[in-house]
């Protein structure tokens, strides 16, 4: 390769291509490279040590990284995701004062993290995930002020998350999930991140409802501690407690039997338990509607006594409260969202508000079948629970071995459209939280829209929360910083978020040496190199559908313009879509879906 002779090269891109083989030992001559990217390739051996900038994921690299990294001054991004390396991760890493991005995920790296790392003082990106890294968390990662991005999840970490990391202020995006962490988590990362940035670590507690921590130990010298540990009971205590046991267990019993008796009996004589199948929601204090199969008479009558009898699971919590997936004594399933009660309006308006978004039918949009008003004043909404999730677990929590195609994608995004402009034309509603989190899949993988219309139930202080929040995910558009109330414009640019999030396979969360998704997509395609933009999943089938994803990367662009004026409205944003792929037809099928687990 003749490269090597090219002194003065500084930015070299060679990605997306069918390279092979070990890094020509001519291309470490280049002194004055600053950034390579070999990306998506076949190439293997060992990497070298030297260059400033490197992107050397999707290859088959091995051995371990070389200590020699520490010296390259120069260096602000470290990318060598999704290879077969080895060893230790290099304490020399933190010599790198200038490093924003290091992403190692999924290799083989293991033993400790190295603690130096705290000491990487302008980082913003760290991904150490898929990994066989153990030992605890380093407490110097929370002297990293700027950190955006943490992502520790899928190795062999123990011992608790340390304190210090609720002193990372920047941070939006953190996943520690399926480690062996145990203890307590800390309280602000407990409030600003949902149950799946912790989910898979069975020893650690405090952040969710489902996961309470124990009380701590009784205080006592070790001495006296030791001798109550080692007292031996008698056999006369032994039946005692084992009697006691039995006896709590046997009433226990016998109390839920007896309620749940004396609920069905009330509620089927009440008024509010008669089915309403596809009507309006209805309020009612001792039961609802059927909630459950759609159809009255396709699943049978579920009231507030089924619900209350019902085994209910966690699946997530958001700003506006906590969601339960319920199954029921039949052994069907219903999804409930729990309001929480001191951010929601109250109970005339709330009631009033509610019976409109009832009414609300679409094939892509989620249904709401009924609500519940507790006499403590408990407020519960009620869908449908479908077991295929949200769009955002669909793109970012599966398998290397589940390829989402394009086709998929692009019927996803056509029933995003049409939900969103059934919203804006015939209810006059602003949805003002679109993300994928709030985008549920049928199974026939049909878009329904969740959430719309919740803001009208919400304290309009509770609402700038939601805002805010959705900001930190990276879905707000510029201009709510400061006008604070969404609009039609508002939507169309979360809409375009989405579209990239399809193109890319990025969520919009995860910072891209510094910027937002947006922004990044826009810098790559600035510099005529769009084939990096796209999920590498869709680049095995770019020349039969080039075309339609250059096409609707434009219009993605189009949507997320900083300018509000300069956005299309969602029906020209649904017409280009159709014209891009007009076979796909519109979404089909009941309106029901399962509620998302965020806002």
């Amino acid at each position: 390769m003749s490269l090597g002779n090219a002194t003065k090269l500084y930015w070299l891109n060679l990605s997306f291509n069918s390279f092979s083989g070990p890094i020509p030992t001519s291309l470490t001559s280049l002194t004055s490279l600053t950034y390579l990217s070999l990306q998506h390739n076949n190439l293997s051996g060992s990497i070298p040590n030297s260059w400033g900038e490197i992107s050397l994921g999707h290859n088959q690299f091995s051995g371990a990284i070389p200590n020699e990294i520490g010296s390259l001054s120069r260096l602000k991004t470290v990318d060598f995701s999704n290879n077969a390396l080895n060893g230790s991760l290099p304490a020399t890493l933190s010599n790198l004062s200038s490093l924003t991005l290091l992403n190692v995920e999924n290799n083989d790296l293991g033993n400790q993290i190295p603690e130096a790392l705290g000491r990487l003082q302008n980082l913003s990106v760290l991904v150490l995930r898929r990994n066989q890294f153990s030992g605890h968390i380093p407490q110097s990662i929370g002297n990293i002020s700027k950190l955006t991005q943490l992502d520790l999840s899928l190795n062999n970490l123990n011992g608790e998350i340390p304190v210090s990391l609720d002193n990372l202020r920047s941070l939006n995006h953190l996943n520690v999930s399926h480690n062996n962490l145990s203890g307590p988590v800390p309280t602000l990362l407990a409030h600003k991140f949902n149950s799946s940035s912790f989910e898979g670590n069975i020893q650690l507690c405090g952040y969710s409802p489902s996961t309470p921590c124990s009380s701590p130990a009784p205080s006592g010298s070790p001495s006296e501690m030791s001798k109550h540990h080692h007292k031996k009971l008698g056999s006369k205590d032994i039946i005692l407690i084992v009697a006691g046991v039995l006896l709590v267990l046997l009433l226990t019993l016998c109390c839920i039997l007896l309620f749940c008796l004396i609920r069905k009996r009330a509620t089927s004589n009440a008024e509010s338990g008669q089915a309403t199948g596809r009507a309006s929601a209805t309020r009612t204090e001792k039961g609802v509607p059927p909630v459950a199969g759609g159809e009255a008479e396709a699943g049978g009558e579920a009231g507030a006594d089924d619900l209350l009898c019902a085994t209910a699971e966690i699946m997530g919590k958001s700003t506006y409260g906590t969601v339960y997936k319920a199954t029921l004594e039949d052994g069907s399933q219903a999804a409930v969202k729990r309001l929480r009660e001191k951010i929601t309006k109250g109970q005339r308006e709330f009631e009033s508000e509610v019976g409109v978004i009832g009414r609300i039918r679409h094939p892509n949009l989620l249904a709401l079948r009924a609500y519940y008003l507790g006499p403590k004043g408990e407020k519960l909404l009620v869908f449908d629970y479908m077991p295929k999730g949200s769009l955002a677990s669909f793109l970012h929590a599966r398998g290397h071995e589940t390829v989402i195609d394009w086709p998929t994608r692009m019927k996803i995004a056509q029933g995003m459209a049409r939900g969103l402009l059934y919203l804006h034309s015939q209810e006059n509603i602003i949805h003002g939280n679109l993300t994928s989190s709030n985008v549920l899949l049928d199974e026939n993988t049909n878009a329904k829209i969740a959430d719309f219309g919740l803001s009208r139930l919400m304290t309009t202080a509770a609402n700038s929360n939601v805002i805010a929040t959705a900001g930190a995910l990276g879905y707000r558009a510029p201009e709510l910083s400061k006008l604070k109330k969404a609009n039609t414009k508002t939507d169309v640019y979360s809409l375009g978020v989405i579209l990239l999030e399809l193109l890319t396979g990025k969520p919009p969360g995860e910072a891209m040496n510094g910027v937002d998704l947006p922004q990044w997509v826009a810098s790559i395609v600035k510099e005529e190199w769009t084939n990096e933009v796209f999920d590498v999943e869709l680049m095995r089938d770019a020349s039969t559908y080039g075309d339609e994803m250059l096409n609707t990367l434009k219009l993605a662009l189009h949507c997320v313009d900083p300018s509000p004026s300069a956005r299309p409205e969602v029906q020209q944003v649904l017409q280009q879509l159709e014209e891009i792929r007009p076979e796909i037809s519109a979404s089909s099928g009941d309106d029901g879906a399962i509620p998302s687990t965020s806002e």
